[in-house]
C-alpha cells in the first residue's frame, strides 16, 4: 500500500498538479483565441504574443510596484499589477484594432488575409516587446514560493516521496477557475454577452435587432486583452518570462481552440487540459513509478518514457494534425459562444 502511494504521490508531483497549471494557462489562452475566432471571424496568430506583451507589462508594473517598496505580502506582486497590465494590453489591443483590423474588416477581407495579417501584427509585437524589455530572461516572482514543501510533506506522511505545490501553481488554477466563471456568467446573463453570442451566431441578424457592431468588437478585444494579460502573467509566474517561449506557445494554444472546437470556449478549456496532459504523460519518465509498483526482479532499469521532453512540443504538434484529419471541428464542433 506504501508503494501504491508514493507512486500517486509522483504522479501527482509530476503530472497532475503541473498538467492543472499548464493546462489553465493553455485554457485562457485559447479562450482568447476563441473569443476572436467566434466573433471577429478570424484565427489571431498574434495571441501568443499578446500573452506575452501582458507579461512584460505585467513585469515593469511589479518592478515599478517594487521600487515603491509596494509589496503583496506571501502573494506574488504581479497579482496587483495584473489589472494595471491588462488596461495597457487591451489599449494596446484596440489600437491594433484601429490602425490594421477595423479597415480589413470593413473592406470584408477573406479570413485567410485576415490570418496574414495577424501574422503581421505577430512580429510587429515580438519586435516592440523585445525593443522595451530586451531578449533576456526576467523574473519576477516574489513571496512565499511553496504552499506545501515536498519535506514537509514527508515529515507529515512519512512517505519515501514528497509533494511540493508551488504558490504559483496554487493561484493559476485558482484565478482560472474564477475568470471562467466569471466569463460564462458575463457571457450567458448580461445584455453584452447576449448580445456578443447574437453577432457570432449571425451578424445580419444581430445588426437588424440594433445590436451595435463596433461595441461588440470592442467588448471583444477587452475581454481578449484580459485574457491574454493573465494567461501570459501566469505562464511566466511559474516558469520565468522568456520573450521568445510565447512565439512557441502558439502553437499548444491553437491546438487547444482547436482540439475543443474553435469559437466554443468550453472546447478551448477542455482542449488546453488535454494538451497539457498530452504533453506530460508522453514525456515524463515512468522508472521510479515502475519501481514501486512492480516486483524487484521487474524493476526496469531505463526511463520507460514515450518522448524526450525535447519532443514535448511534437505532441502538440501530432494531436493538431489527428485532429484535423478525423474530426476538424474539433471534440464540442463548432463556432459558438
Amino acid at each position: 500500500m506504501v508503494d501504491i502511494l508514493n507512486s500517486l504521490t509522483l504522479l501527482t508531483n509530476y503530472i497532475i498538479i503541473p498538467g492543472l497549471t499548464y493546462g489553465s494557462q493553455l485554457a485562457l489562452g485559447a479562450l482568447g483565441i476563441t473569443m476572436v475566432y467566434a466573433v471577429l471571424r478570424f484565427s489571431n496568430f498574434a495571441h501568443g504574443e499578446l500573452m506575452s506583451f501582458g507579461a512584460m507589462s505585467t513585469i515593469l508594473i511589479t518592478w515599478l510596484f517594487q521600487s515603491y517598496g509596494l509589496t503583496f505580502g506571501f502573494l506574488p506582486t504581479a497579482l496587483l499589477a495584473i489589472p494595471f497590465a491588462a488596461t495597457i494590453t487591451i489599449l494596446y489591443c484596440l489600437a491594433t484594432n484601429s490602425l490594421v483590423y477595423e479597415y480589413y474588416r470593413e473592406k470584408k477581407i477573406d479570413p485567410t488575409t485576415y490570418l496574414i495579417i495577424s501574422v503581421g501584427v505577430l512580429f510587429f509585437t515580438a519586435g516592440l516587446i523585445r525593443f522595451i524589455i530586451g531578449p533576456d530572461d526576467r523574473k519576477f516572482n516574489d513571496g512565499n514560493r511553496f504552499i506545501l514543501k515536498a519535506r514537509e510533506f514527508k515529515e507529515l506522511t512519512g512517505l519515501n516521496e514528497g509533494l511540493a505545490i508551488k504558490t504559483t501553481q496554487g493561484i493559476t488554477i485558482g484565478i482560472t477557475i474564477c475568470l471562467v466563471i466569471l466569463l460564462f456568467w458575463f457571457l450567458n446573463r448580461t445584455r453584452t454577452g447576449k448580445s456578443m453570442r447574437a453577432y457570432s451566431d449571425n451578424e445580419d441578424l444581430a445588426l437588424l435587432s440594433g445590436i451595435n457592431p463596433k461595441k461588440v468588437v470592442i467588448i471583444t478585444w477587452v475581454i481578449t486583452g484580459i485574457l491574454a494579460t493573465v494567461a501570459g502573467a501566469l505562464y511566466g509566474l511559474d516558469k520565468s518570462y522568456k520573450p521568445f517561449i510565447y512565439m512557441y506557445l502558439v502553437l499548444p494554444v491553437f491546438a487547444s481552440a482547436i482540439l475543443g472546437g474553435v469559437g466554443n470556449p468550453i472546447g478551448a478549456i477542455v482542449g488546453g487540459y488535454v494538451i497539457a496532459f498530452s504533453e506530460l504523460i508522453f514525456t515524463f519518465a515512468y522508472k521510479k513509478v515502475a519501481g514501486y509498483l512492480l516486483p524487484e526482479s521487474l524493476a526496469p532499469t531505463g526511463l520507460i518514457q514515450f518522448l524526450s521532453t525535447d519532443y514535448k512540443i511534437a505532441v502538440s504538434f501530432v494531436i493538431l494534425v489527428i485532429v484535423l484529419l478525423v474530426k476538424p471541428t474539433g471534440i464540442f464542433s463548432g463556432k459558438t459562444i
